[in-house]
C-alpha cells in the first residue's frame, strides 16, 4: 500500500471550491486524464458482470421484483458520480439495508408489486432526504470516530464474510446461515453430503488463477475481464448450464427506470419515518466507513458532509425512478479497485452497459456462470485484507489490536453495522476509562534539565519546599473530579516537608465543567483551612474562561493564576522568603 506524503499530496487536501464544492464531477473531469478513460471503461464493463446479479438477487430479498434491483443500481450510481466526493466509492442495493427494507415493504405491501415498490419507493426517498438535512448540519463529523482499529476490523471482517459467502457459489449450490459459522457448518455438510458440483468448482478455480496470475504477472491486463468473458465463451460453447448444471446468470428482465412520484397514505407515511431514519444512519455508517477507508488506500480527502449530501441525492433519485434505498457496497467497491477503476467514471460506464443490456441485449450475459462471479468477488476481498495493519497494532498497541478484534469478530458473527457499533462502543468505553483515570504527576527540579518534570520518572528530582506542583493530564469533568482532588490531597500528605502552596500545572486541563468546577472549589476550602493556597499555571483562556463564567475566577483572584510555571515559582519563592539562590534557573 501507498503510505500516505502530507507534502506530495497536500493539493489533495484543499476543500473545493465554488461549484466543484457541490458538484464534485466538475473537479474530477477538470483534471481527468485520457490514460484514465480505459482504465474506467474496463473497471466498468467488469463492474458490469458484478452489480447486475448483486442488484437483482438483493430486490429479490427485499419483496420486490428482480427488475427494480437494476433500477436501484444505475440510478444511484449516476446520481453519485455527480454529487459523490468519493473517486471509487460504488453505491447500490446493501445487504445492511435489505433487513429493515423487507421489514417494512412486505407486511405492508400485502402481496401487491406496485404498491411494494412504492413503499420502498418512500422509504428511499425518506432516508435521502435525512442524509442531506444532516450533511447541511454537518453530521459528517461522526466519522472522526471510525479510527484505524475499526477500519481494520471492518475490511477484514468484510474480507471473511464475503470469502465465506461466495465459497459455496464457487462449490455450486446455496447454504443458509444466520451467522459467519454457522455458514461455513453448513458449507462443510454441503461438501460432505456431494452437493458440490466439480465444473462450477473448476470454472471458479480457473478464474481465481487468471485474475490472481495476471494482477502478478501482467498488471496491466484486467484479469477480472478475461476471466469474465473467457468463462462466458467457456459456458456457451460446451452448453455447461444444460449438460453439468452450473448456475449462470440468465436472460434479464427488459426496460429501463421512468420517473414516478409514489404515494402512500398519511398512516404509513408515520410508520415509514422511523423506518427511514434507521436506514440513514446504517447507510451512512457504512458509507463513511468505506469511503474513508479508500481514500486513505487511495490518499485522497473526502468531504465527510458531502458524503451525506451524495447519499442522500442518490437515495431521493433511486426513490424517484422506481429504485429503492442504497448504500455503499463493500464488495463491489473492491471489485471496481482491483478492475484498475479510476474515477466515478467507472459508475456512470457500469450503469450505462446495464441501461444497455437492458434494452438491447438482455440476454448478452445469460451463459455467465455464477461460479465465475464469485471468484472476481473473492480476488477483490483478498485484496482488502489487512494483516500487515493488523499486525503493527499487537505489536504496537495491544488496546487497539482488541478494539480491531472486536470489530473483526462483530462484522462477520452479527453483521457490519452491530460489529461497527459493537467496536465504536468499546473505543469510546476506552476512551472515557483514560480520561476517568488519567495519568497524573508530581514536578519537580531536575539538574541540567530546563523546566520541571515528573518526580516519579526523575528520582533525581528535587522538590522545592513547601511547594506541590500537581499536573493532571485530561480535562476535568464529573467523572474524574474527586480522583483529581484526591490525588492533589495525598500529593500534600506525601510532600516531604509541609505544604503551603499547591500550583497545578493546568496546560493538559483543556476543560472544567460545572461538576468538577463546584469540587474545586470545595478542595479549595479544605486546602484553606490547612493553610494552603491553591493556585493554578499555564492554564488556557478557554478553560480560564470556563472558570470566570462559573465565578471561580474571581473567587480564587487573579493573583492564583500564573503564565508560566516558572512565574508561579518565583511568586512562592518571593511570597515564602525562600532564598532564591537555590532554585535559581
Amino acid at each position: 500500500m501507498t503510505k500516505f506524503s502530507p507534502i506530495a499530496n497536500s493539493s489533495l487536501l484543499a476543500s473545493p471550491k465554488g461549484l466543484s464544492r457541490w458538484l464534485p464531477i466538475i473537479a474530477t473531469l477538470k483534471n481527468y486524464k485520457f490514460s484514465y478513460l480505459v482504465q474506467d471503461i474496463m473497471a466498468g464493463l467488469v463492474l458490469t458482470a458484478i452489480l447486475i446479479p448483486a442488484g437483482m438477487g438483493y430486490a429479490q430479498a427485499a419483496g420486490l421484483m428482480p427488475i427494480y434491483g437494476l433500477y436501484a443500481t444505475i440510478i444511484p450510481l449516476l446520481a453519485y458520480a455527480i454529487f459523490g466526493p468519493s473517486r471509487i466509492l460504488v453505491l447500490g442495493p446493501d445487504s445492511a439495508l435489505i433487513p429493515l427494507i423487507s421489514a417494512t415493504v412486505i407486511p405492508l405491501a400485502n402481496g401487491d408489486p406496485a404498491r411494494a415498490i412504492a413503499i420502498a419507493g418512500i422509504l428511499s426517498i425518506l432516508s435521502g432526504g435525512l442524509c442531506i438535512l444532516a450533511g447541511f448540519a454537518k453530521f459528517g463529523f461522526i466519522t472522526e470516530l471510525l479510527s484505524k482499529p475499526i477500519r481494520y476490523g471492518y475490511l477484514n471482517g468484510i474480507a471473511a464474510a464475503v470469502l465465506v459467502g461466495q465459497s459455496p457459489k464457487i462449490l455450486g449450490f446455496s447454504v443458509s446461515g444466520q451467522n459467519l459459522g454457522e455458514e461455513i457448518l453448513s458449507i462443510v455438510r454441503g461438501v460432505q453430503e456431494g452437493k458440490a458440483n466439480h465444473t462450477s468448482l473448476a470454472i471458479g478455480l480457473s478464474c481465481l488463477l487468471v485474475i490472481l496470475g495476471l494482477k502478478l504477472l501482467a498488471p496491466r491486463i484486467s484479469g477480472v475481464l478475461v476471466a469474465v468473458i473467457g468463462a462466458t465463451l467457456v459456458s456457451s460453447l460446451y452448453d455447461l448450464s444444460n449438460r453439468t448444471g452450473i448456475i449462470v446468470i440468465g436472460v434479464l428482465p427488459q426496460g429501463l427506470p421512468s420517473f414516478q412520484v409514489p404515494s402512500v397514505t398519511d398512516l404509513e407515511f408515520g410508520k415509514l419515518l422511523s423506518t427511514a431514519l434507521a436506514i440513514a444512519l446504517v447507510s451512512f455508517t457504512d458509507l463513511s466507513l468505506l469511503s474513508r477507508t479508500f481514500a486513505v488506500r487511495g490518499n485522497y480527502k473526502v468531504d465527510r458532509n458531502q458524503e451525506l449530501i451524495a447519499l442522500g441525492v442518490a437515495n431521493i433519485a433511486s426513490g424517484l425512478f422506481q429504485g429503492f434505498a442504497v448504500s455503499s457496497s463493500a464488495s463491489r467497491t473492491p471489485v471496481a479497485e482491483a478492475a484498475g477503476s479510476k474515477s466515478q467514471i467507472t459508475g456512470v460506464v457500469g450503469a450505462a452497459c446495464i441501461a444497455i443490456i437492458l434494452l438491447v441485449t438482455p440476454n448478452l450475459l445469460q451463459n455467465l456462470p455464477q461460479s465465475a462471479l464469485s471468484a472476481v468477488v473473492i480476488s477483490a476481498a483478498l485484496a482488502i485484507f489487512e494483516i500487515s495493519g493488523t499486525y503493527r497494532l499487537y505489536k504496537l498497541r495491544k488496546i487497539e489490536f482488541f478494539l480491531s478484534m472486536i470489530c473483526f469478530i462483530g462484522v462477520v458473527s452479527m453483521g457490519v453495522i452491530q460489529g461497527i457499533f459493537i467496536a465504536l462502543g468499546m473505543a469510546l468505553l476506552a476512551f472515557v476509562v483514560s480520561a476517568w483515570r488519567p495519568h497524573y504527576a508530581v514536578l519537580g527540579r531536575v539538574d541540567g534539565i530546563k523546566g520541571y518534570h515528573d518526580i516519579s520518572r526523575h528520582t533525581e528530582a528535587r522538590i522545592i519546599p513547601g511547594l506541590v506542583i500537581f499536573r493532571w493530564d485530561a480535562p476535568l469533568f464529573f467523572a474524574n473530579v474527586e480522583t483529581f482532588c484526591d490525588r492533589v490531597v495525598n500529593s500534600v500528605l506525601a510532600a516531604p516537608t509541609p505544604t503551603k502552596w499547591v500550583l497545578v500545572a493546568a496546560e493538559p486541563v483543556t476543560d472544567i465543567d460545572l461538576t468538577a468546577a463546584d469540587a474545586i472549589a470545595e478542595l479549595d476550602k479544605v486546602l484553606a483551612q490547612a493553610g494552603i493556597k491553591l493556585c493554578f499555571a499555564e492554564m488556557k483562556g478557554p478553560t480560564k474562561d470556563h472558570l470566570k463564567r462559573y465565578g471561580l475566577f474571581h473567587k480564587f483572584g487573579s493573583d492564583s493564576f500564573f503564565p508560566t510555571i516558572g512565574q508561579a515559582v518565583d511568586g512562592y519563592l518571593i511570597a515564602n522568603q525562600v532564598e532564591w539562590h537555590d532554585w535559581d534557573e
